[in-house]
């Protein structure tokens, strides 16, 4: 007789078991499986993005090496074939952008910032235009015996010359300054032995008012001083024809005890004709043309010293002293802050003298046609009325 349960107990193995034992190694399978699919995946995985990686590497060799090539081929560049750096204004430190309370960048208006480079370049115009000597008003153009010119400053210290050339009118040839409708000038000529012969009769009837003659010379080379050769004839005929006299010495002192000596010259000359000479006795002192002359090698001050010298003794003997110069000997081979004392013979052939400075004489034209004089005239307008001193 069998107990209860004795059966399930004994030697064989019931379906559970079996089952359960099925189950667990089919799950062991299935999970070993996984993890050698996950393994060869991932190995395979792995070979892929390399490949793709050793792909892109590939590819951008070769891409530098078609760059590297091209630039090989390419002409080289030099940094001043490089032009496009004018499109960038260089930064001033003045014109950084202005910011706001936090730092950040104010944006400009952009028809405020075209106003206002207009009006710095307006600005720099006005500058650059007072900054130009040929429009400033504080300089003149001098035309050196070279050839060259240069504009020389116009000392502020020296007085003016105040004429208004509208007044002045040209009859003949012959220039006179009107004011009122009333002449208020002379008219002049000056001649030595280079003029030739003289008709003062003929002078006279032309208008002629007063002569500048030329009482003698201080030779260039030899230092000798000679009367000239006309003087005598010259002065007597224009006393003669009742016109008034005035008197010229060219110079080439070069020491103040020559120009004293050249002054005592002219003053025992004129001795005899004292009471006649009634415009003034003017120094004349300048280079010679294609040639040196004696006073090259004096500088400005030493030129000065010499003019002074002899327009201080022609004084001393009760006459009218004058410097006689063209604009350059005038401007820059003396010294007029020195010469201030005396009066001025300008030579200048312009139709308006540019001469900033006051003169009492103006010789306009060194050839001139004249009644009186076969050849050619020399020219002058007085603007002081000496003889009525």
């Amino acid at each position: 007789m069998k107990l209860p349960g004795e059966e399930e107990a004994g030697g064989g193995v019931g379906p559970s078991l079996i089952y359960m034992v099925i189950g667990v190694s089919a799950f062991v399978l299935i999970v070993l499986f996984a993890v050698f699919r996950g393994n060869d995946s991932k190995r395979g995985g792995s070979e892929y993005l390399r490949e793709v990686q050793e792909q892109k590497e590939e590819a951008v060799k070769q891409e530098e090496l078609a760059a590297a090539q091209e630039e090989e081929a390419a002409p080289k560049l030099r940094a001043e074939d490089l032009d496009f750096w004018d499109m960038y204004p260089e930064e001033d430190e003045d014109e950084k952008p202005e910011t706001g309370e936090q730092g950040n960048a104010v944006s400009k208006n952009p028809y405020t910032e075209k106003a206002e480079r207009e009006k710095e370049n307006e600005r720099q115009k006005e500058e650059e235009l007072q900054n130009d000597p040929a429009t400033d008003g504080k300089h003149t153009l001098v035309t050196n015996r070279d050839g060259t010119e240069e504009w020389v400053l116009i000392s502020p210290y020296l007085t003016k010359n105040t004429f208004d050339f509208t007044k002045m009118e040209d009859k003949a040839g012959l220039k006179r300054y009107m004011e009122n409708g009333r002449e208020t000038s002379y008219v002049g000529v000056d001649i030595s032995k280079h003029t030739g012969k003289v008709y003062f009769p003929s002078l006279k009837a032309a208008g002629v008012d007063y002569v500048m003659i030329r009482l003698g010379s201080r030779g260039y080379s030899t230092g000798q001083i000679t009367l000239d050769e006309n003087f005598k004839e010259n002065i007597e005929g224009a006393i003669e024809a009742q016109l008034d006299v005035g008197i010229y010495f060219y110079s080439q002192a070069i020491s103040q005890d020559e120009a004293v000596q050249e002054a005592n010259f002219v003053v025992q000359n004129l001795e005899p004709y004292r009471a006649h000479v009634k415009y003034p006795i003017a120094f004349n002192m300048g280079f010679v043309s294609n040639d040196k002359s004696r006073i090259e090698g004096l500088g400005r001050e030493d030129k000065t010293t010499v003019t002074v010298s002899f327009l201080d003794a022609v004084r001393a003997a009760g006459y009218v002293p004058m410097i006689y110069g063209d604009k350059e000997w005038l401007l820059k081979e003396v010294d007029l802050t020195k010469l201030q004392d005396y009066d001025v013979w300008l030579s200048q052939e312009e139709e308006i003298p540019d001469y900033p400075y006051r003169y009492a004489m103006w010789q306009y034209n060194t050839d001139g046609v004249l009644n009186g004089i076969d050849g050619s005239a020399d020219l002058n307008i007085c603007f002081v009325s000496y003889s009525e001193r």
